[in-house]
């Protein structure tokens, strides 16, 4: 039998549906593998006990016949998702051995599907960076190449696809968290529309942008995973009430008479090899029978300096929870409640929730609320408003690049500024609470992959997985496995 940590989330189901391997084989091969890549830095949690534990049950469901079709597949949560029995700590010192009495709602439709959880992945501080190099628990390494970063904040759960030590992990996006480090990482990632997927028990970041999504080898195997992700719940204020919706049915859809919106303003900046591999990418579509319509994102240019406006705002406030008071940290020494609440938040913060926490509470403050926050958010209507009309009257699907390079060494962007405009294709989408998917479309000269950006109308990620899973019919770019795992 070949190594199953090489197998998509569809041949583990046809695996274990016809009852070639059991759960407790499959969750005992990534558990091997998760020991042996250690290194990586990955996962920030393991308990092989509970993990298998999770597998003899979901056998006895195999053999018992109450099983789902998902039953035993092997699955990782990042750690921005509360979990009771793994520890939540959204990669910081506040949250350090935290252990939440509830699971997230995303975390409890897995588990309800049968899916059985390999632990917690690692991140950037609360989501908060661009290279996972701010995880209060070391940074986390990109399979491909260990001095370039895997993107971030995602980029555990990007690696640990990357490397097959496990078929699928789920991750959040805020404003290009989930779609540049699978892009980093050669993998497929898929932004959902905001609202479709629950963020109750999502540690927040910035409630208005903060989205649940999936990273897995496939835009095949996203779509399997992604349909039992996604639904209305009510302890959710945001939730978008809709019904069920298999995302698998349209995958095989065709994309003749597709319209593919091509900024090329966008792809031309990228760097050469990578504006070569997306057009090469477009030329695939055509031979599909896809149509490639040219288009202006005028607006859409605005999205950095709008995000980092309104996203560190929505952070002061949300994160003004942590104080030591109620749950996490809380400093040994101080003097009065105040003193404590300084001193805690001091030791348990790092740099960059420290200096978005910053940015956002002098933007919230009396004199500049509306000449920052107020004119971001009126941006931030126009950005959405444009890409509302392009889809109305001009394309289907937008094809853009999600970086404008391949993954970077750790040490080329120091400054806290050069990262912020690594969200420059990634942002606008989100500012517009678009579903949005990167997909690997090539390879650079170092030997890193490039990624697609594939954007869609609200609510249509079946159009969006379908269009992606035809261009991974017709190449093999997702095939590929870094060196040594």
């Amino acid at each position: 039998m070949t190594d199953l940590t090489h197998s998509t989330v569809a041949e583990l189901k046809k695996l274990l549906t016809a009852k070639e391997v059991s759960a407790k084989e499959v969750a005992q091969a990534y558990l091997d593998k998760i020991e042996k890549t250690s290194s990586l830095n990955a996962f920030l949690d393991v308990r092989p006990e509970v993990t298998l534990k999770e597998a003899e049950e979901a056998d006895k469901k195999i053999r018992s016949g109450e099983a789902s079709p998902l039953t035993g597949i092997p699955i990782a949560h990042k750690d921005i998702f509360v979990t009771l029995k793994w520890a939540s700590t959204a990669a910081s010192k506040m949250l350090e051995n935290y252990m939440s009495p509830f699971d997230a709602t995303v975390v409890e439709r897995l588990q309800n599907a049968g899916f059985v959880c390999l632990g917690k992945t690692n991140c950037d501080e609360f989501a908060m960076g661009s290279t996972t190099a701010n995880s209060a628990y070391g940074k986390t390494y990109n399979p491909w190449d260990a001095n370039a970063v895997p993107g971030g904040s995602s980029g555990g759960s990007a690696s640990c696809v990357a490397a097959r030590i496990a078929p699928a992990a789920t991750a959040t996006d805020t404003g290009g968290s989930i779609r540049q480090p699978a892009a980093f990482c050669g993998v497929t990632g898929i932004k959902p529309t905001y609202g479709r997927p629950s963020r109750w028990g999502m540690i927040a970041f910035a409630s208005s942008l903060d989205t649940a999504g999936i990273i897995a080898q496939s835009a095949e195997d996203c779509a399997i995973v992604l349909s039992e992700m996604i639904g209305f719940d009510k302890r959710d204020s945001t939730s978008i009430e809709l019904p069920p919706e298999d995302l698998t049915v349209g995958l095989n859809a065709s994309v003749k008479g597709l319209r593919i919106g091509v900024p090329r303003a966008w792809i031309d900046k990228a760097e050469p090899g990578l504006r070569d591999a997306i057009y090469k990418a477009l030329s695939v579509y055509e031979s599909l029978g896809a149509v490639l319509v040219d288009i202006k994102l005028d607006k859409a240019n605005l999205g950095v300096p709008v995000y980092y406006i309104i996203a560190p705002a929505e952070a002061s406030s949300n994160l003004g929870r942590f104080d030591g008071v109620r749950y996490g940290h809380r400093a040994k020494d101080y003097n009065d409640l105040l003193d404590m609440i300084k001193k805690s938040r001091d030791e348990g913060f790092g740099p960059e929730p420290k200096r978005r926490i910053l940015i956002g509470t002098y933007v919230l403050s009396h004199g500049y609320y509306d000449a920052y926050y107020i004119k971001a958010q009126q941006v931030r209507r126009l950005i959405a408003q444009e890409f509302d009309a392009i889809f109305k009257n001009e394309c289907d699907v937008i094809a853009a690049p999600v970086s404008t390079d391949a993954a970077f060494r750790f040490d080329a962007k120091a400054d806290p500024l050069s990262l912020y405009l690594s969200d420059l294709y990634t942002v606008p989408g989100s500012l517009a609470g678009l579903p949005g998917l990167s997909l690997p479309c090539g390879m650079s000269e170092g030997k890193l992959p490039y990624g697609l950006q594939l954007i869609a109308p609200k609510c249509e990620e079946g159009r969006l997985l379908g269009t992606a899973h035809a261009y991974q019919q017709a190449t093999d770019w997702h095939k590929l496995v870094p060196a040594g795992y």
